[in-house]
């Protein structure tokens, strides 16, 4: 007599991880580029009361990083870091791959610098299985701007 087929746990996950990333793999090769939008999308709006009486400065490709420095993942957007004065704006070559419910892994040429040039991957926080790469452009800094007023 012959064994029904079980499928295991690990079969299931592994099954799991090739049914969504699959179609959005096909996606990003067909279609075409987006037209140019005439409203701003929700995460150009957060980013833009974000960015509210700051300047734009020149880009850098490295910036200092610590254990305890603030990270704000705009979904569809941009990766910000910092918090005060200044903070910079990783928008990334994908902007659209940007989901703020998965984790970023960074492996660092330098300990205390994030650089356009080091790995960062992301992985489903619940599962952990690996569900992206994200490629760094230069960091826009963004300082505040000081009335004449005040000073």
């Amino acid at each position: 007599m012959k064994r029904p087929f079980r499928m295991t746990r690990a079969m299931f996950v592994i099954g799991a991880a090739f049914a969504l990333a699959a179609p959005a793999a096909l996606q990003a090769q067909d279609d075409p580029p987006p037209a140019e939008a005439e409203e701003m999308t929700k995460g150009e709006r957060q980013l833009a009361r974000l960015l509210e009486g700051r300047v734009r400065g020149e880009p850098v490709d490295c910036i200092r990083v610590f254990p305890n420095q603030s990270m704000r993942t705009i979904d569809r957007t941009a990766y910000v870091y910092g918090r005060g004065k200044t903070i910079y704006v990783q928008r990334t070559a994908n902007p659209e791959d940007i989901d703020r419910r998965q984790a970023l892994v960074t492996q660092r040429f330098r300990a205390s610098e994030l650089c356009r040039l080091d790995v960062v991957t992301t992985i489903d926080p619940i599962l952990g299985f690996f569900t992206g790469t994200v490629f760094l452009e230069d960091f826009v800094p963004y300082t505040l701007v000081e009335d004449a007023e005040e000073g």
